[in-house]
């Protein structure tokens, strides 16, 4: 893959500084961008590193445009991160090459199945009978699209991802390799008397709606009546569980080795960091910021910043309360003199 500066610009809609032919043929991080490479610079923390760079080209903000200039070829983003972003949907799209449309000999697709002319299956998938795989679509290698499920256009599944049956996930989606989405809820009647469990049938689906991505091995459960649902734009990291019947909202993005129990509402807009643990039942406001490692054991119906597993709080709140624990030692041996000078 090769690009001109000009090209990149008019992909980036930025303003172009210094050469518009100068040749890239990679992206780079700032510290090891050399004379091939693009690369990008946030702020004026970059500042020392821009000036040495030998990258063939940097993004800009206005803030760093002279500093840019003087050092050679460069383009001015209002938002350099975003058109990083920007720049790197565009740059493997054009390395990946055409779309080549078609059902590989050694897939199976059931009778009563509608694959699209325009879909993609690859090699061992299986697509069950009344499944629907729409037009620009692509099945990778060896998944498994249960019966009546449905992957809306222009859907990539990556190699070994199971949508079970009934299961629907709506256009332009990304599921990474080893997602499970439609495995059965955690739902067990106890029998006393018996002293066993006995299982509830999963009779609901999982509905997924546009522009949503899913990390490697996350697993989404089926809802136990009513459906699973995962709202446009959300995007799931890696390794995370989604228990039955939770509702994520629109342009939630979720942190990997976060689980999620059964029946949680969670709002639009939000972000929870890695390793969250969120109880069964609870709702979540919109714009709601989870750090990492927090346990929610409760519901949370105001937007803001939470952390803590002592229990969570209001951010602010809980950084005091972590200050003071910190200093519990100390506050009790202070305690304890003064007590021994009171009792003297």
């Amino acid at each position: 893959m090769q690009a001109s500066a000009s090209d990149i610009a008019r992909v980036l809609g930025g303003e172009l500084i210094g050469d518009p032919e100068r040749r890239i043929d990679r992206i780079a991080a700032l510290a090891h961008a050399g004379a091939d490479a693009i690369t990008f610079a946030t702020g004026a923390r970059y500042l020392g590193a821009l000036r040495a760079s030998q990258a063939a080209c940097i993004i800009v903000p206005p803030a760093l445009r002279e500093a840019a200039a003087a050092r050679g070829t460069a383009i001015v983003c209002a938002d350099p991160y975003l058109a990083y972003a920007r720049l790197t949907r565009w740059w493997v799209a054009q390395a990946r090459g055409e779309f080549l449309p078609g059902v590989h000999p050694s897939a199976v697709v059931e009778p009563g199945a509608h694959v699209d002319p325009g879909a993609r299956i690859d090699a061992l998938a299986h697509v069950g009978a009344g499944a629907s795989i729409a037009a620009g679509a692509h099945v990778g290698a060896q998944c498994e699209v249960g019966a009546g499920a449905a992957v809306g256009v222009g859907t990539e599944l990556r190699p070994r991802v199971v949508l079970a049956a009934g299961c629907r996930i709506g256009r332009r989606g990304l599921v990474h390799s080893g997602a499970v989405i439609g495995a059965d809820g955690f739902g067990f009647a106890l029998d006393a008397g018996a002293v066993r469990w006995e299982k509830i049938e999963q009779i609901g689906a999982v509905v997924i709606g546009d522009d949503v991505e899913i990390g490697a091995n996350t697993c989404i459960d089926r809802g136990a009546i009513d459906d699973t649902v995962i709202e446009d734009g959300v995007k799931l990291d890696n390794l995370i569980q989604i228990g039955h019947n939770c509702r994520i909202g629109a342009h939630t993005a979720i942190a990997g080795c976060t689980g999620i129990a059964g029946s949680t509402h969670i709002g639009a807009r939000c972000t929870i960091a890695g390793a969250a643990m969120i109880i069964g039942h609870l709702e979540i406001a919109d714009d709601v910021h989870i750090t990492v490692g927090t346990a929610v054991t409760r519901s949370i119906r105001r937007a803001g910043r939470y952390s803590g597993v002592f229990p969570f709080d209001d951010n602010a709140a809980w950084e005091k309360n972590a200050a003071t624990l910190r200093q519990l030692y100390s506050l009790r041996e202070r305690l304890r003199a003064l007590e021994k000078k009171i009792d003297s």
